[in-house]
C-alpha cells in the first residue's frame, strides 16, 4: 500500500515537472516571439528615434522608449553600438560616444517593461501578485535609481566615456565572438516559421507585428498562468530549500547566478522574468531575487561588448564597455544600500495590489508617455 502510494507520488511528480518543463518553454517562445513582433513594427521607429538623438538629455528618454518597445535592451545597445561604428550620431568619434551613453542607460529602464508584464498574469491572486510585482518592479527601480544617481555625473565629467576609452585600449584589436544562446535555439526556430508563414498571406509587417504581439501575450498569460500552479504541486517546501541551499545560498552566489545564466541565454529580459513566477509562488524572496537581478543587468552587457568587438570601431567598442561600467558602479552603489530599492518595490507593490490600475497606468506612463513629452518637447 506504502509502495503504491510512493510510485503514484512519483508519477504526478514527474508529471508535473514535465508539465513545468513544457511551460518553461511557452513562456520563453511567449518572449521571443514578442521580441519578434515587437521589432516587426518598432525596429524601423526605434532606429528613427536613435538617430535624431540631439542631445545626452533626449538620448535617456529615447533609450527608454526605444527599449520598451522592441522589448531588448541588447537589441537597443548593439543598434547604438553599430550605429557609432558608421558614424551615424556624429563623425567626431567622442560626440558619438556622448550622445550614446545616456542611450544606454535610458536602455537599462526600458528593459525592466518586460518583468512587469510578465507579473500581471497574477493580478487576480493578492499575495502572489504582491510577491510578483516586487520581484518585477525592484529591477525597474534599480535601474531608474542608477541613472538619477550616475546621469548627473555623467554629464558633468563624463567619466564613464572616460574609463571605457581606457578599458577599449586593453581590448584593441580583439575580434569578436559569437555566443549561442540555448534559449533562442529552441525557441528562434519556432518564431520565425511562425512569421514565415504569417507573411504568406499578410503583406504589412507591422500587421503582422501585432498578430505575432498578440499570440506571444496569450502564450505569456497561458503559461504564467499554469506554471505557478505546477510550482505549487512540485512541493514549495521542498524546492524552495533546493533554490535557498544552492542557487540562492548567499548574494553572492545569486548575483554569480545572475551573470552567468544572462550570459549564456544573452538576455537580461529572460533571466529577470524567469524568477517573477518563482517569486509569486513564493519559491524566492525579494532579497534573494535583487542581487541576482544585478548581475543579470552586468550578464546582459556582453551581446552589445561582442557586437562592438566585431565592428572594430574604437569608439562602439568604447561604448559597449561603458554599459558595463554603468551597470557595475550602479552595483557597487545599490548592493550596499539594497533595503533602498527593495523597500520602494515592496510599498509600490502594497499600493498596486489595492490598486490594480496602477500596473497598468505605470507601464503607460513611465514607459512611453513620459519619454514621448521629454523628447517631443526638447528635441
Amino acid at each position: 500500500m506504502e509502495i503504491t502510494r510512493d510510485r503514484s507520488f512519483k508519477d504526478s511528480n514527474l508529471f508535473a515537472a514535465l508539465k513545468l518543463i513544457f511551460l518553461l518553454y511557452l513562456f520563453f517562445l511567449s518572449l521571443e516571439l514578442m521580441g519578434t513582433g515587437m521589432k516587426l513594427f518598432g525596429a524601423g521607429f526605434s532606429q528613427m528615434l536613435i538617430k535624431t538623438t540631439t542631445n545626452p538629455f533626449i538620448g535617456l528618454f529615447i533609450g527608454i522608449l526605444s527599449t520598451s518597445i522592441i522589448q531588448s535592451s541588447s537589441s537597443t545597445t548593439s543598434m547604438v553600438v553599430a550605429m557609432v561604428a558608421s558614424g551615424a550620431f556624429s563623425h567626431d568619434p567622442e560626440v558619438s560616444i556622448a550622445l550614446a551613453i545616456p542611450i544606454i542607460m535610458g536602455a537599462n529602464i526600458g528593459t525592466s517593461i518586460t518583468n512587469i508584464l510578465v507579473s500581471l498574469p497574477q493580478i487576480r491572486r493578492d499575495n502572489e501578485f504582491k510577491r510578483a510585482f516586487s520581484a518585477a518592479i525592484v529591477h525597474d527601480f534599480f535601474n531608474i535609481l542608477c541613472v538619477v544617481v550616475l546621469f548627473p555625473i555623467q554629464l558633468a565629467t563624463n567619466f564613464l566615456g572616460f574609463l571605457a576609452t581606457e578599458l577599449e585600449l586593453v581590448f584593441k584589436g580583439v575580434g569578436g565572438l559569437n555566443f549561442l544562446s540555448p534559449v533562442k535555439l529552441i525557441t528562434k526556430p519556432v518564431a520565425k516559421l511562425i512569421e514565415s508563414q504569417l507573411k504568406l498571406f499578410i503583406a504589412d509587417e507591422s500587421i503582422i507585428g501585432w498578430i505575432v504581439v498578440i499570440l506571444a501575450l496569450t502564450l505569456l498569460f497561458l503559461a504564467l498562468k499554469f506554471m505557478v500552479d505546477v510550482l505549487k504541486s512540485l512541493v514549495i517546501e521542498k524546492a524552495k530549500a533546493w533554490f535557498d541551499n544552492y542557487l540562492f545560498k548567499n548574494a553572492l552566489r545569486a548575483f554569480s547566478v545572475g551573470i552567468l545564466l544572462t550570459v549564456l541565454v544573452q538576455s537580461s529580459s529572460i533571466t529577470t522574468s524567469l524568477v517573477v513566477p518563482m517569486a509569486g509562488a513564493g519559491i524566492l524572496t525579494l532579497s534573494q531575487i535583487y542581487p541576482y537581478t544585478l548581475g543579470a543587468n552586468i550578464g546582459t552587457t556582453i551581446t552589445a561588448m561582442l557586437a562592438a568587438l566585431v565592428t572594430g570601431s574604437d569608439a562602439a567598442i568604447t561604448v559597449a564597455f561603458s554599459h558595463l561600467l554603468f551597470n557595475v558602479a550602479g552595483t557597487a552603489i545599490f548592493l550596499p544600500l539594497k533595503k533602498l530599492p527593495i523597500f520602494l518595490a515592496e510599498k509600490f507593490a502594497e499600493y498596486s495590489t489595492r490598486n490594480k490600475y496602477i500596473p497598468v497606468a505605470y507601464i503607460i506612463v513611465v514607459f512611453f508617455i513620459i519619454p514621448l513629452i521629454f523628447i517631443f518637447i526638447f528635441n
